[in-house]
């Protein structure tokens, strides 16, 4: 690509000033990130075009990757990484007078995820292209992310996320490639060659434009896409709408808002009909892409099986199905049985949720209306599901009716997900235990052989070599280089957990992550943080059953008993809170301003300021969390045991040689089965404990109240004391803890809690033990690498297999 730094540099400069139209020395930093931007992208470009040729030559199985939400984060650093030429443009910048983190920091988070979905989506991409397997995304370009998060008085403000708003250097607009969908309408048949055809008219047309993103491979010019679908109007502006220009406009505007919201509010109809609007346009958008894909291999569509594998992340893209079987039996000619084996054979489904109250469904009339033909395919579905769920347990309609697609007035779309893909897998292994026993326990015993586990997993060149340099440099100096390919071979590590060299190599990668936060926290809140106190870091969607509460009433009591005995011998800590919570989510926005109040408390009291101090880091994001995971010490992962279905932010602070504080939820069970109880701090309810008071009763978070002084005075400083400033209290978080009965047990796991919170702050003050807990963590967690998990997806799931495609791009 580069060859040496002086070329870069020359390609550079006649780059920048040809972009800029301005001389070296007027150049911004924002001219700099989008001519090297720019420059790296087109480079990427040959790269593309020949894996997309290789593929097409080789016919290989290609997996389409469907997932509403893809959380990239930045992408100038990740991809300077892959292509092997990140130190050399970082050295060139500096010698050009730039330094390439600050140049970075002009580049936006791509507004195209929310949370954990969405991160591993991402992860899972860079996943398939470095291992050099045939697999693609299938997104919507939202023109605007989920919310910018300002903190305003301690309460969460949501502003437009306009993260588009300077373009995006990345994608390429693929207008000749843009696809008709269609809502509305109605729905007509008529005879053609002795079957009966349907067709859907008078409805309203959107065209689907792509944006191509391209995906780099770890070195291995491999490049795979990302394909991002914008909504365009597709009627002439002077024909139609009754001559009036007013009425296109309207039309127009309704199109656009198709791909304008991630996550529009659906709390009302007109939210909630925009969604399902999403879904489709996605899913209508993306099958017809594939098959445009496919078609070039000249093959008969019997063989789209073979040849494509159709994968859906969590159940928002369930449309795929019924959309398919349109496609199928109205626009190719086959039959009902014929297209539902190829459906059922092409597509598998990720289900990402234990909450029953969190499994998608929609109203029936909704989809009728909106979709009317792909209603009537659902409608089908379900009638012969429920028929051959009869002849299968004869008389058994309460059964039936639990397993319905469609049931009293709402279509199920985990039920229909299940029914329509050859394979069925959960995100880790307890939760897959809970789905075959518990959430689809029916459908498990109805079809066994679907149902499998794939545990999640992060790329280590984000989280660990792009996000933590220093680390990765300690790593390879002391085992080599293989683990970057092979992260398994972390594992080399632990032949030097008790040596002292490299322990204080670790310690000291630590502290400088640790300063480099502390320096951004003192930007933003203009606070000095001590770099030697424990960075004991909470950072993701805040809900209840996460309990960023009981994280927020521990320290409540740590402020109580220092005041209460000023000479407590306590380890100095920070806590640092990342999180959004859903605009509508009146708890979790008052959580998040009793958070803010404890820290305006707890910093300014001249008691408390020396031990304890707590920030919260507005606006959450991946770029964030690349500055906060190297720099955590602990890793606050304390959700309800069960509720959690894996968790990966637990596998990126693992990795990075944070100790974990936990339940027994999620992926933190196969984190357990790694580390023991030496390389994790456990707590809490386990998840038969949890079940047997739901299915039993028997719990009083009264109980706990009345008994336990250190939780009574917390949760009456909720109502009076200090944390209740201008006469803020926080009643709603108190009745929900004692007048609900505390749902998620907060109240259960606090003394256990706290009891493992003082062993941390003993622990810490060891240092040789805590380097060495930290030294295992990292040793570990190859287990917990995507690549891991994309290899048992390919292997088990999608049967495809890696595809050469060429030589690495830093050799040219």
């Amino acid at each position: 690509m580069f060859t040496d730094k002086e070329k870069f540099k020359i390609e550079f400069k006649q780059r920048l000033i040809g972009n800029s139209g301005r001389q070296m020395h007027e150049v911004s930093e924002d001219d700099v990130y989008a001519a090297l931007g720019s420059m790296i992208r087109e480079r990427i470009g040959q790269d593309w075009a020949a894996t997309n040729r290789a593929y097409t030559e080789h016919g290989e199985r290609q997996v389409y990757y469907f997932s509403m939400e893809f959380l990239m984060g930045r992408l100038l650093g990740n991809n300077l990484l892959n292509l092997g030429v990140l130190e050399l443009v970082r050295e060139g910048l500096g010698e050009l007078g730039w330094d390439l983190e600050d140049i970075e920091e002009y580049e936006a988070d791509a507004g195209l995820g929310n949370g954990g979905l969405g991160r591993l989506a991402a992860c899972f991409l860079d996943s398939l292209a470095s291992l050099g397997y045939s697999g693609h995304g299938n997104g919507i370009r939202y023109r605007y992310g989920l919310f910018e998060q300002k903190i305003i008085d301690g309460h969460q403000v949501e502003l437009p996320d306009y993260w588009l708003q300077k373009g995006n250097v990345w994608e390429v607009r693929r207008g000749d490639k843009k696809v008709n969908v269609r809502f509305w309408g109605n729905v007509e048949s008529h005879e053609q060659n002795g079957r009966l055809v349907y067709e859907t008219k008078n409805g309203e047309d959107v065209w689907a434009v792509p944006y191509d993103v391209p995906i780099v491979g770890y070195e291995n010019s491999a490049v795979n896409t990302l394909r991002l679908w914008s909504a365009e109007s597709a009627a002439d502006p002077t024909r139609g709408f009754g001559g009036n220009y007013y009425n296109f406009l309207d039309y127009k505007r309704s199109v656009e808002t198709v791909s304008e919201f991630l996550y529009p509010d659906d709390s009302q109809y007109e939210g909630k009909l925009l969604r399902l609007k999403q879904e489709y346009f996605l899913c209508s958008a993306g099958l017809q892409s594939v098959l445009r894909t496919f078609d070039k291999l000249r093959l008969p569509h019997d063989r789209l099986a073979d040849k494509v594998a159709i994968h859906i992340n969590d159940t928002h893209p369930t449309l795929v199905i019924p959309e398919l079987m349109r496609i199928l039996m109205d626009e190719k000619g086959f039959g009902w049985e014929d297209a539902w084996s190829i459906v059922t054979r092409t597509v598998s489904y990720t289900n990402h949720t234990i909450l029953s109250e969190a499994l998608e469904t929609w109203p029936e009339q909704m989809i009728r209306e909106l979709l009317p033909r792909v209603h009537m395919i659902i409608e089908e579905l379900n009638k012969r599901f429920c028929a051959s769920l009869l002849e299968q347990y004869p008389g058994d309609q309460e059964r039936v009716s639990r397993m319905a697609i469609i049931e009293g007035g709402q279509i199920k779309m985990a039920h229909l997900a299940i029914h329509g893909s050859h394979s069925i897998n959960g995100v880790a292994a307890l939760h897959t235990d809970i789905l075959k026993k518990r959430e689809m326990k029916d459908f498990y015993e109805l079809y066994p052989e679907r149902f499998n586990n794939k545990t999640n997993g992060i790329t280590h060149r984000r989280w660990l070599m792009h996000a933590n340099p220093e680390l990765e440099n300690l790593l390879e100096e002391t085992i080599g280089s293989a683990w970057k390919k092979q992260p398994d071979q972390l594992n080399e590590l632990l032949k030097h957990t008790g040596d002292a060299v490299v322990q204080e190599k670790i310690r000291s990668v630590k502290r400088k992550n640790k300063e480099r936060l502390a320096a951004y926290i003192h930007k933003k809140h203009g606070a000095t943080v001590d770099p030697n106190s424990i960075f004991d870091v909470q950072v993701k969607r805040l809900h209840a059953y996460k309990r960023q509460l009981l994280n927020a009433l521990h320290i409540m009591d740590l402020y109580n008993r220092i005041k209460e005995n000023p000479a407590l011998d306590l380890t100095p800590r920070t806590f640092i809170f990342g999180a959004k919570a859903a605009p509508g989510y009146y708890m979790a926005k008052q959580i998040i301003k009793l958070i803010n109040n404890i820290a305006d408390t707890v910093n300014n009291d001249p008691q408390t300021k020396d031990l304890l101090n707590v920030f919260f880091l507005e606006n959450y994001s991946v770029s964030l969390a690349e500055k906060i995971v190297p720099a955590a010490d602990v890793s606050e992962q304390i959700s309800t045991a069960g509720k959690e279905a894996s968790g990966t932010g637990n596998m990126k602070f693992m990795m990075n040689g944070a100790l974990t504080i936990g339940t027994l939820d999620g992926a933190n069970v196969e984190m357990y089965e790694s580390l023991g109880d030496e390389g994790m701090y456990l707590f809490g309810l386990r998840i038969e404990e949890v079940e047997q008071y739901y299915r039993e009763g028997g719990y009083s978070a009264q109980g706990i109240y009345n008994s336990d002084d250190r939780v009574k005075k917390v949760l009456d400083q909720l109502i009076q004391g200090p944390f209740c400033q201008n006469g803020q209290s926080f009643d709603s978080i108190y009745h929900s803890l004692l007048s609900h009965n505390d749902e998620y047990f907060v109240l259960r796991d606090f003394a256990d809690y706290a009891q493992a919170q003082e062993q941390i702050g003993i622990d810490y003050r060891n240092t040789k033990l805590w380097t060495e807990k930290a030294i295992l963590n990292i040793a570990k967690s190859g287990r917990f690498a995507g690549d891991r998990t994309i290899g048992e997806y390919a292997s088990d799931i999608w049967g495809i297999k890696p595809v050469g495609v060429g030589s690495r791009l830093t050799t040219r």
